[in-house]
Formats: structure tokens, C-alpha cells, sequence
């Protein structure tokens, strides 16, 4: 079963974490100094929050998977629509470890789609490249392809 995922960036950490909160009708599962995410079961999503630098607003959105097959299902999917995607397996962000892939939608839009392995007891590896999207920190964002034209989408 899928679970969808969203990711916003934010400049004030413990007031966004107190708005979403009181909008979810629950804490976070998740809190640390930099970053706060809900499981939430209704509606099924994954929902995070952080602080490290990136511009305010949806940092990415994706798809997190409950199985190995389902992320290969779904990798399948986005390769027979000659989507470009960047796979990173066992990346470690946002203080879980996760074999993931990102893609880029038709306005440039981030999503990710990841399963997870466990949890890390730090935020996370940043990529060497930052985006312009996230300068301060990429952990949570691809770095930016020349091969990423999307055949199925353009």
C-alpha cells in the first residue's frame, strides 16, 4: 500500500510544528530540533516539516511503499515511460535510511519514491551539488540532471 508523501520546508520549526498539530489533530511521530513528520493514517500520508535552509514552501512530494517490490513496481513504471529518474539506494535522509528514486514532474517538481529501511540517528548525508531549491541543504532534494527530459511528459 502506498502512502503519499509531502515535504515542506519552513522558516520557524515550533510554530509550524504547533499549526500542523492543531490542522492534524495530533503531534508529530517524529520531532527533532531540525525537522518533525507525521504518520498519519486518515487521510495516509507522510507528512514532514524541516528547518535546514531550503527556501519555505514544498521542498518535494512523493510515494513511500510498504515493500521492496512495490518501489521496483513502481521504478519499472516511471522506466517504460522513459521518465529520467536518479535511484539512491539506502539513502540516508531525514533520519531513515530508505532505497529510493527521484524523478522531476513537468514544472520541475521534486518527487520521491522510497521505502524504508530504518531509522539514522542524524538528518542525513547532503549531495555534493546543491540545487538552487535547497543551496543550504540537499539531503532531502536530487542534484540537478542535464539527462532528466521527460519523453512521456514534454
Amino acid at each position: 500500500m502506498k502512502r503519499f508523501h509531502v515535504h515542506v520546508s519552513v522558516d520557524d520549526l515550533a510554530k509550524s510544528t504547533r499549526f500542523y498539530t492543531a490542522v492534524f489533530g495530533v503531534g508529530p511521530s517524529v520531532e527533532k530540533s531540525d525537522y518533525a513528520k507525521w504518520m498519519l493514517e486518515d487521510p495516509r500520508i507522510n507528512f514532514a516539516i524541516s528547518n535546514r535552509g531550503g527556501r519555505p514552501g514544498v521542498n518535494h512530494l512523493g510515494l513511500q511503499v510498504d515493500s521492496p517490490g512495490e518501489l521496483a513496481e513502481l521504478r519499472a513504471q516511471v522506466a517504460r515511460a522513459e521518465i529520467a529518474a536518479e535511484d539512491e539506494p539506502a539513502a540516508e535522509c531525514c533520519y531513515a535510511r530508505s532505497d529510493k528514486y527521484w524523478i522531476e514532474d513537468p514544472q520541475g517538481v521534486a518527487w520521491e519514491t522510497f521505502h524504508t529501511l530504518g531509522d539514522i540517528p542524524m538528518f542525513g548525508k547532503d549531495h555534493s551539488v546543491p540545487t538552487a531549491q535547497t543551496a543550504a541543504s540537499t539531503c532531502c532534494t536530487p542534484k540537478p540532471s542535464e539527462t532528466a527530459a521527460r519523453k512521456c511528459c514534454a
